[in-house]
C-alpha cells in the first residue's frame, strides 16, 4: 500500500476517534484533533511528515524507487 494512502487512513481515523473521545469524555480530546490538523497543514507546506518517518523506520510502506519509475509498483500486493 502506498504511504501517502497509509498517513490519510491513519490521520482520519485519529481525527474521528479523537472526535468521539471529546463529545463522550472530555473536550480536551480536541487539542488532539488540532494537533493532527495542524500536523496535515504543515506537511502539505514543508514536506516533513513525522508519521511517515515513523512507519519507514517500522518498514511499513516499502519502498518505491526504481521499480515506480519503471512502471511497475512495488507497494501493492
Amino acid at each position: 500500500m502506498k504511504m501517502h494512502l497509509i498517513i490519510r487512513r491513519f490521520a482520519g481515523a485519529f481525527i474521528l476517534i479523537s472526535l468521539l473521545l471529546a463529545h463522550y469524555h472530555s473536550p480536551n480530546w480536541l487539542w488532539f484533533t488540532a494537533f493532527v490538523g495542524f500536523n496535515l497543514l504543515q506537511s502539505s507546506f514543508t514536506n516533513f511528515c513525522p508519521l511517515e518517518m515513523i512507519l519507514k523506520k517500522m518498514g511499513v510502506g516499502g519502498s518505491c524507487t526504481t521499480a515506480e519509475k519503471s512502471g511497475n509498483s512495488c507497494c501493492t500486493k
